[in-house]
């Protein structure tokens, strides 16, 4: 009898090796592409599950639960870094990271309850360009005229998928712009604190932040949920982390330019989610216009990731990525 358990459980750890090997002898770029698809996928899940949640709750419980479950997960990992992990010299920019951070993410969940989940993806894509926008403003950086034409092509993509006329622009595309204009200010932020932080200390201030920020409405507007309810709060939370770490992990193994594209999956996972969940599906606008903010946001991607090749190579440039 022992030795009949003992064989299958031998082949279960050759199988798992197996397969891990082949993971690792994949090209990184091709890992990178796998983890980004993963996160899309993941991550538009979860969209759609606090979107169905709202019909009964209030969109900031589900915002709560998308940041208190990541916490109970991400501190006990955080405090075996060693000593001083926690430790920030810039504690105003961290609280500033968080503010912002905090309020993008309860406005996109907000959003998530007003507008169809692939509408509100389709214009998400837009966070790349206030963010380009705001690394010229706000940190001097230079910017040339090839990235400040995608810029334009990227804003009448949005305009395409705003289609602003007679009955003006809805309330939920603009709550997602709020939304994507808050995202690039925490990403900014982000990257005048990585020059003294580590990522792990940013990444447990802001969660720290996220969860009071979101804590507070939530509890305002507070309805307790039933154990299959409570399920999916807590599934929006779970889907979050593992969005998270899959791209983390795409942006730690492969190059940015390489795993961008598969970021337009999103769209793809969003809206037929959407279907399958509400009967809800983009339009031709929203998918044309969608389609044309993600090709300006992929060209200024790969023009900021080209400059930064060139300036650690010893070229001057004062470009850099976001």
């Amino acid at each position: 009898m022992i030795e009949i358990m003992i064989i299958p459980r031998r082949r279960n750890r050759d199988s798992a090796a197996s397969e891990l090997v082949l993971w690792h002898n994949l090209p990184a770029n091709t890992r990178g592409m796998l983890l980004m698809a993963i996160f899309a996928g993941v991550v538009s899940l979860g969209h759609v599950i606090a979107r169905d949640l709202s019909q009964d709750f209030h969109p900031m419980q589900a915002a709560f639960f998308r940041t208190i479950v990541p916490l109970v997960i991400l501190t006990p990992i955080l405090m075996r870094q060693g000593p001083g992990w926690w430790r920030t010299t810039r504690p105003g920019l961290q609280f500033f990271r968080g503010l912002v951070g905090g309020i993008s993410m309860l406005t996109w969940f907000y959003a998530l309850a007003l507008i169809p989940v692939g509408d509100a993806t389709a214009l998400s894509f837009t966070v790349v360009i206030f963010a380009s926008v705001g690394a010229v403003v706000v940190l001097g950086e230079r910017m040339g005229a090839r990235r400040w034409t995608a810029i334009a092509v990227g804003i009448v993509g949005t305009l395409i998928i705003l289609r602003p006329g007679a009955d003006g622009l809805s309330v939920g595309a603009l709550v997602v712009l709020i939304s994507s204009l808050f995202w690039a200010a925490a990403l900014l932020t982000v990257k005048v604190l990585a020059r003294t932080d580590s990522s792990i200390t940013i990444v447990f201030y802001s969660s720290i932040y996220f969860t009071i920020l979101a804590g507070i409405p939530a509890g305002y507007y507070w309805r307790t949920p039933d154990p299959e309810q409570l399920a999916l709060f807590v599934s929006v939370g779970l889907l979050a982390t593992v969005a998270q770490l899959a791209m983390t992990g795409a942006l730690k193994i492969a190059e940015t330019t390489a795993i961008m594209p598969m970021d337009f999956t999103r769209l793809l996972w969003a809206a037929g989610l959407g279907y399958i969940w509400f009967g809800e599906f983009p339009d031709l606008w929203t998918w044309t216009g969608g389609a044309i903010v993600f090709a300006s946001t992929i060209y200024i991607t790969y023009r900021e990731n080209r400059a930064t090749k060139m300036d650690q190579g010893g070229r001057p440039s004062n470009e850099s990525p976001h």
